[in-house]
């Protein structure tokens, strides 16, 4: 069996939030303080204790800061800590891999080198022991793959170093390209970090995959607001051993799809109501321009979705459009399977989405473009170049023909 994280991000997500869920989940805060000791020593305490958001239960996990030095840091700084730190290689990589991340958008926000980038909120010591502290946390869980839903990312204004920003910040949006997002809710929902935590960890966005829940955890952030419980969620669970595809062929799946047709909303609304669709757990939502009875201009909204969120998204069609009603029928939806499967292209890793027959031969082999796009940033190669290079790895790599990915590297034997 495979070890599942499901992220639910669906109100929002910050380190210590998904952290604080991660040891609700059942991560050993000890074995994580090891980590984050290792990391930075005698410098911060990590504090879990109860907390009530919304009336929900959750756990808050602060750190609390020994050391007194919070001077701004370049990226060099911190890969030198964590290049340095006797941790194992999966909990360096994970956390080298998101704030690199943070590196690239922070500089393509300032419009510098990532060589040149210095971190002000997520280079203090508290941003650094949520980072290291979450991978080690999915490390001592077992966690062999990860992905999350639709990100909330908030609205109004945010005060950083920098003075007062938009929400979502300019790094959050950046990291979020690509990505479902929901612009629900008032204020910062999202931080970088967070939406950081969320990229460099999981594979793909979906919706919570079908698997056998062994453990949920749920993290409190600072703010308790009335009406919206401000609380990551996770969902561990046990998926089947072919590696989170299946191989058996194509096979119906039992869906439905809910429609409505409305001539009478703000064609603008539009975007919105499709990204509110799709943060309420949608398989797939779409617009059809058709003409209503006197040549009347119009448009069928349609989703598509499983039963445990038919009512859900029924409610955000009545609510969010001037509909007075939702016809419903129930589909089958037959699909390939599909992986995730990471190549190595010029010394860069990118993650490639592959749909699979039933021998297990790729049928489409499609690389994520935002691994291409910061690849090609990176070697200075044209990311149509990068792009070819990664589909024909996968191809390889599927085949036996070249090097299937960057082989995993040998744990340290002293701290997770």
């Amino acid at each position: 069996m495979t070890t599942h994280l499901w992220i639910d991000a669906g109100a929002g997500v910050a380190g210590d939030m998904l952290l604080g869920a991660l040891v609700d989940a059942g991560a050993p805060l000890g074995g994580i303080q090891a980590a984050v000791d290792a990391v930075l020593p005698a410098t911060v305490r990590l504090v879990a204790t109860d907390a009530t958001r919304a009336g929900l239960r959750a756990c808050k996990v602060d750190v609390e800061v020994l050391a007194t030095d919070q001077s701004d840091r370049r990226w060099s700084d911190i890969r030198g800590l964590l290049d340095s730190a006797p941790i194992s290689e999966e909990v360096r990589t994970t956390a080298l891999g998101v704030f690199a991340l943070l590196a690239r958008a922070e500089a393509h926000v300032h419009g510098v080198e990532v060589a040149e980038v210095h971190f002000h909120e997520v280079g203090a010591w508290d941003s650094i022991a949520d980072v290291v502290g979450v991978a080690a946390a999915v490390h001592l869980l077992g966690i062999t793959s990860v992905s999350a839903g639709p990100v909330a990312l908030g609205s109004g204004t945010a005060r950083t170093s920098h003075g007062v920003v938009g929400v979502p910040a300019p790094a959050t949006l950046e990291l979020a390209t690509g990505w479902d997002v929901a612009p629900v809710g008032e204020g910062e929902l999202t931080t970088p970090t967070g939406m950081a935590l969320v990229r460099g960890l999981t594979d793909s966005c979906e919706g919570l995959p079908a698997m056998r829940i062994t453990a949920s955890g749920t993290g409190a952030g600072t703010r308790d607001v009335d009406g919206r419980a401000n609380v990551t969620r996770v969902v561990i669970g046990e998926l089947d051993a072919a590696g989170e595809v299946d191989l058996s062929g194509p096979t119906p799946q039992p869906l439905w799809v809910l429609e409505a047709n409305v001539d009478d909303l703000d064609p603008r609304l539009w975007p919105g109501v499709l990204e509110s669709l799709m943060a309420a757990g949608a398989a797939d939502a779409w617009l059809t321009p058709i003409l209503m009875k006197k040549g009347r201009p119009a448009h069928t909204v349609s989703v598509l979705c499983d039963g445990a969120h038919r009512a859900a998204l029924r409610e955000v069609v009545l609510t969010h459009t001037t509909t007075l009603g939702v016809r419903e029928h129930s589909v089958d939806r037959v699909s390939l399977g599909r992986t995730w499967q990471s190549v190595t292209v010029r010394d860069e890793q990118v993650r490639v989405k592959v749909s699979l027959d039933a021998d297990g031969n790729i049928v489409h082999a499609t690389p994520e473009f935002e691994d291409v796009r910061a690849a090609a940033a990176a070697t200075g190669a044209p990311a149509r170049v990068v792009l070819a290079e990664a589909t024909a790895a996968a191809h390889a790599a599927r085949t036996g023909t070249g090097p299937t990915s960057t082989p995993a590297t040998p744990e340290a034997p002293t701290l997770p």
